[in-house]
């Protein structure tokens, strides 16, 4: 691994809301649309966002019909482990962190789609 790509890991998890994209895709994979709802973002926020994750090889994604779907690229997971293991140890001390997985906590058990998610995220995160 060339020194330019290490900094652009570190670069790109070194925004606030890159790395809380990142710290929830660590719970597995997620629709865009779900990300948006979660995380409180603009789809033109995600967006940009997770482009930059991918650009840094950080996150892959896959289309399904009009959705896209990220995670964790597994080759990330693989190199840089450690990363991994201390940003999960983070989440549970970073309060804007614990809130981010504590929503999606709620959202994964209230069984609602991606879609109903969008109309009912003020209701499910009072």
């Amino acid at each position: 691994m060339k020194i330019n790509e290490i900094a652009d890991i570190y670069k790109a998890l070194g925004d606030e809301t890159r790395l809380r994209i990142f710290s929830i895709l660590l719970n597995g994979e997620l629709c865009v649309c779900e990300l948006e709802s979660l995380l409180d973002l603009s789809q033109a926020n995600a967006s940009r966002h997770l482009n930059r994750l991918s650009s840094a090889g950080i996150t892959s994604k896959r289309k399904r019909s009009q959705w896209v779907y990220y995670r964790i690229n597994e080759k990330f997971s693989e190199s840089h482990s450690e990363i991994l293991a201390h940003v999960k140890k983070q989440a549970g001390r970073a309060a804007e962190l614990k809130k981010d997985h504590g929503r999606l906590a709620k959202y994964r058990k209230s069984g609602l789609s991606c879609d109903e998610l969008k109309l009912q995220k003020n209701k499910l995160f009072k």
